[in-house]
């Protein structure tokens, strides 16, 4: 399985879509076996769902995420959990797979 988390400024980035970089976790047995840094396609609509998709991403952890973007997410087979508070990424990641980690209030304003 593979999670990904949007970062701006190398935090949880509050507007997925405007994202500079994906974290990219695999995981095996509830464990963490590679992390990558990449680079999302150009920005438009449905380009972020879909090249995460293509990447094999199963979950996306975001601090906020735009309504179309959640649709094109579900489309693609691929959970979303927003509202998440900056943290340190893998205790997101770990929080996450312990069943704990709490969606909050979207924090993208469209």
């Amino acid at each position: 399985m593979k999670i990904a988390i949007p970062l701006t400024a190398n935090e949880l980035s509050s507007h997925f879509g405007h994202c500079e970089v994906f974290a990219v976790y695999s995981i095996e047995n509830k464990q963490i076996v590679k992390e990558e840094i990449l680079d999302p396609p150009v920005h438009e609509p449905g380009s972020h769902p879909r090249f995460l998709h293509e990447q094999g991403v199963k979950v996306v952890i975001a601090g906020g995420m735009g309504m179309r973007a959640q649709q094109l997410m579900q489309q693609n087979g691929i959970e979303v959990i927003i509202g998440v508070c900056p943290q340190p990424l893998k205790e997101i990641v770990a929080l996450y797979l312990e069943g704990k980690l709490e969606a909050g209030e979207n924090r993208c304003d469209h």
